[in-house]
């Protein structure tokens, strides 16, 4: 992990560093410089961003840095992260630049960098910016006044990117008299899914699609879905989807209000494209975080189950080295590579829908396709990350514990890649011990180097 980039991009606390306007503005600069360098002819990059205040300031610095190294901008406003991978390959753009903290609360920011391809920049990309911003040698670098670049808006931006989205759900199938209820995270989706839905024929209830600056994942969204599974309930509706605040996320709801994670719709999915025949190498992509119960399903179906990194950008790595087309996580990052370079909560849920109408059953049905083993998260803040292993009483009560639980269960502990914070993940074989064992461990990291 470099110093400035994490597992998703530039993130932290908006107006601290390293999300100050200074920052975005040599980030924009240096970003100008080494991707225009590897494109002839190709002189714009898109800049996009979700529903955050610090969007606006770090919006108009990205662009003052990109236009000083003679680099146009094409401003989306409010999109998607998926959208502005989409738009940047479709509108043959240098690169792509969203503003977002994801599923972080509002206070936080971020930036994310897609190559022309609508990929996430490779490590080599990230660490050539990196180093130019760190050392200061972008400063020594500029455009001469006649060169300088130009920034414009793209009013049909948003239309677009709907159209891309639509063009991914079966035209053989309707949407007709289905009822969905879409939680829109007061984020960058507010204005998309609602459309795309209601275009497809769906009868639709949305909600938290009132952005302010300040709601954005506040008690809504993919990471709390108790409203939803209320509203779903309320209106008598077959499906509810929850995306975060850059949509680039999906948690289902079924019918009775029930949560349906990341896991089970990549098993669902996985077993409709097996299924039709579209799965190929009959293989999928998953992380260490994935549930045992995913697994042992796979197993069961043919399916070859693999292992990537954690991070959406290190499952996609994976996938094309293997030649896999679907891939995610349980957090609900699903990547369907045949519909698009990146994971894309609108898109995972028309595939998910599709399911549903193509296997003619409700989604609660479907997501018996496995029984997920007794599994606890708990997420500590800490105020620095030292290496485990540096801290003898955490890495003690995490070896006793995966000796006691042998070949019965499996003990995760890792630092989150965008937030300053330590994640304790156990499976076991009752829920009691799984609860056991992650406080006692969570207890300890919150006594060492909890904030």
């Amino acid at each position: 992990m470099g110093k400035l980039f994490g597992t998703d991009g530039i993130r932290g606390k908006a107006n601290v560093y390293p999300m100050t306007a200074e920052m975005a503005l040599a980030v924009g600069r240096a970003t100008a410089y080494v991707l225009k360098r590897n494109h002839n002819g190709l002189n714009r990059i898109l800049v996009g961003k979700d529903t955050r205040l610090s969007g606006y300031m770090l919006e108009n610095a990205l662009t003052a840095g990109i236009c000083s190294m003679g680099v146009n901008v094409l401003l989306t406003g409010p999109l998607p992260t998926p959208g502005i991978a989409y738009l940047t390959r479709s509108m043959r753009c240098v690169a792509g630049i969203v503003i977002s903290a994801s599923h972080n609360p509002y206070y936080d920011n971020g930036i994310k960098i897609f190559s022309s391809l609508g990929f996430k920049l490779n490590d080599q990309l990230e660490t050539e910016i990196e180093e130019l911003v760190l050392s200061g040698k972008i400063n020594e670098i500029a455009a001469d006044p006649e060169d300088i670049g130009r920034a414009k808006r793209i009013d049909d931006a948003a239309g677009k990117y709907v159209e891309f989205c639509k063009s991914t759900f079966p035209p053989e199938y309707s949407l007709k008299g289905t009822k969905v209820v879409l939680d829109c995270a007061n984020g960058a989706s507010y204005h998309i899914a609602p459309d795309i839905y209601e275009e497809l024929g769906a009868e639709v209830t949305v909600i938290h699609s009132k952005p302010n600056g300040f709601n954005i994942n506040d008690n809504c969204g993919s990471q709390f879905t108790h409203d939803l599974c209320e509203k779903v309930k309320e209106v008598g509706a077959d499906v509810g989807f929850a995306f975060d605040g850059d949509a680039d996320r999906l948690i289902a709801v079924d019918e009775n209000g029930n949560e349906i994670d990341g896991d089970h719709v990549i098993a669902i999915c996985a077993k409709q494209m097996l299924d039709n025949g579209t799965l190929t190498n009959k293989q999928v992509i998953v992380t260490p975080m994935s549930n045992l119960g995913l697994r042992v399903c796979f197993n069961k179906l043919g399916i070859e189950c693999k292992n990537a990194g954690i991070g959406d950008r290190l499952v996609l790595e994976k996938m094309k080295q293997e030649g896999a087309i679907l891939g995610g996580e349980q957090s609900g990052h699903v990547i369907f590579l045949n519909k698009h370079t990146t994971g894309d909560g609108i898109v995972t849920s028309l595939q998910l829908i599709s399911a549903i109408k193509q296997s003619g059953k409700p989604l609660s049905e479907l997501a018996k396709i496995f029984e997920t083993a007794p599994q606890v998260l708990i997420n500590i803040d800490v105020k620095d990350k030292p290496e485990l292993d540096t801290l003898p009483e955490v890495s003690a009560a995490i070896k006793a514990a995966e000796e006691a639980l042998g070949d019965m269960g499996r003990i995760l502990v890792r630092y989150s890649g965008t937030q300053p914070m330590c994640r304790v993940m156990v499976e076991a074989s009752s829920i009691d011990i799984a609860n056991s064992i992650s406080t006692k461990i969570a207890d300890l990291i919150r006594k060492t180097i909890g904030k």
